[in-house]
């Protein structure tokens, strides 16, 4: 199943894991939405300055500016701004992780390794104008 030319989403894939990056290319592709790859924290804030994304996957654990700092840059984008949905993306999947990081103003939660089913449901959401969490 792709998504129709007029529900493509411009997603913004940040992961300091080249493996992880490509996977998220791979399944973005499939599933028919066009996709950056950046693989570090500060290179997303900047990114998303200079373009409008629909979503921003973005891993939890990266050095230098990590996923929460990532998200708290994100989410303080100048008035204006297209602010992108954010889906926070990790290995560690219990509901404290989740939680905290709702409440820090990410949209929801996939975890690792990320796969086509989840990833799918939540990109329809965001087609369809549904919440995400």
């Amino acid at each position: 199943m792709t998504a129709a030319p007029d529900s493509r989403l411009h997603v913004l894939v940040v992961d300091d894991d080249p493996l992880n990056l490509r996977i998220a290319a791979r399944l973005l592709r499939e599933l028919g939405h066009q996709g950056a790859l950046v693989n570090n924290g500060a290179k997303a804030v900047q990114l998303a300055r200079e373009q409008r994304f629909d979503l921003v996957l973005l891993d939890i654990h990266m050095p230098g500016l990590g996923g929460q700092d990532t998200l708290a840059a994100l989410r303080s984008l100048p008035p204006g701004s297209a602010r992108p949905k954010v889906l926070m993306v990790s290995g560690e999947a219990d509901p404290a992780t989740q939680a905290h990081f709702l409440a820090a103003g990410a949209d929801g939660f996939l975890t690792k390794p990320l796969a086509r089913d989840p990833l799918a449901q939540a990109l329809a959401s965001l087609s369809r104008g549904r919440p995400l969490a």
